[in-house]
């Protein structure tokens, strides 16, 4: 009897677990049902920092291109692993979108201690032409143009470092 009791419990365990892998992967899709995939749009602009921008269309290693806003507290939880990355990695571009003024955003980014290069969006042009409808979302560029990796919400340093290294092997 103490065996049937255990194997409904682990088979509780298992069904709760299929259930929210099943949650997480809909919430995912549905995050990313307009996001674009396979080449990397075109992308170029002039950064808060006054120098010209442009995503090559095959780059020579990795790119990180990250989609975050000002007023999302989600971004900035995230924005030191973004500025670790981009303080090593000159492969790292930062999309502020809907963040208000160059002069805003440069702003905000002082307050906050941040530094990586950005490229303002103010009014969303960049975002829609990506597919991105919330942040904060990163796309990894790999060496040949195809976009490998895309992540909406929160992510570790370590696993954008890891997905950067895959996209280049």
């Amino acid at each position: 009897m103490a065996n049937s009791a255990r194997a409904a419990k682990w088979r509780g365990y298992a069904i709760n677990i299929l259930l929210v892998v099943l949650v997480v992967t809909g919430i995912r899709l549905w995050q990313q049902r307009d996001m674009v995939a396979g080449a990397a749009p075109q992308l170029q602009g002039i950064t808060l920092a006054g120098q010209p921008y442009r995503l090559p269309a095959y780059p020579d290693h990795p790119v990180l291109v990250h989609f975050w806003a000002s007023w999302c507290p989600v971004c900035r939880a995230e924005q030191g692993s973004i500025a670790a990355i981009a303080q090593d990695n000159p492969n790292v571009i930062t999309i502020a979108m809907q963040s208000g003024t160059p002069e805003q955003v440069a702003a905000y980014m002082r307050e906050q201690g941040i530094a990586f290069p950005v490229l303002n969006d103010p009014d969303g042009r960049i975002a829609r032409a990506w597919g991105v409808h919330a942040v904060p979302v990163s796309f990894i560029i790999a060496p040949d143009g195809e976009i490998r990796f895309v992540e909406v919400g929160y992510t570790t340093q370590i696993g954008l470092r890891l997905r950067m290294w895959l996209a280049g092997v």
